[in-house]
């Protein structure tokens, strides 16, 4: 079981990014899937989240209306498209699952709950230079 999340790099502000979060071993379409980041000394937060359904999402204020969160169930992967980056964007990138079920849709559980968050990948390094 793993998850891995790629895409990141070094962009310029004003510039785009898309995020990918892979996993192997087993299925992404059971969870939600949250995309986390974490800046040099500060504490991690959360970014966005995507229902295990696909029916809801959710975006920190810092990041609506510039960050899309999206899946693809054929390659197993959640993305998150980031445009219009700043510098304050800057940080490490990762993705986690939360929660199970094969019957019913699992719904985000808030981006402040990382403890909900049970499978977490090893990150990506996203820089935006101003």
């Amino acid at each position: 079981v793993q998850l891995q999340a790629s895409g990141g790099g070094l962009v310029q502000a004003g510039g785009s990014l898309r995020l990918s979060c892979a996993a192997t071993g087993f299925s992404l379409d059971y969870y939600a899937v949250g995309w986390f980041r974490q800046a040099p000394g500060k504490q991690r937060e959360g970014v966005s989240c995507i229902s295990s359904g696909d029916s809801s999402t959710e975006y920190a204020d810092s990041v609506q209306g510039r960050f899309t969160i999206s899946r693809d169930r054929a390659k197993n992967t959640v993305y998150l498209q980031m445009n219009s980056l700043k510098p304050e964007d800057t940080a490490v990138y990762y993705c986690a699952t939360h929660s199970f079920s094969l019957v019913t849709e699992v719904t985000c559980p808030g981006l402040s709950r990382e403890d909900d968050f049970n499978y977490w990948g090893r990150g990506t390094q996203v820089t935006v230079s101003s």
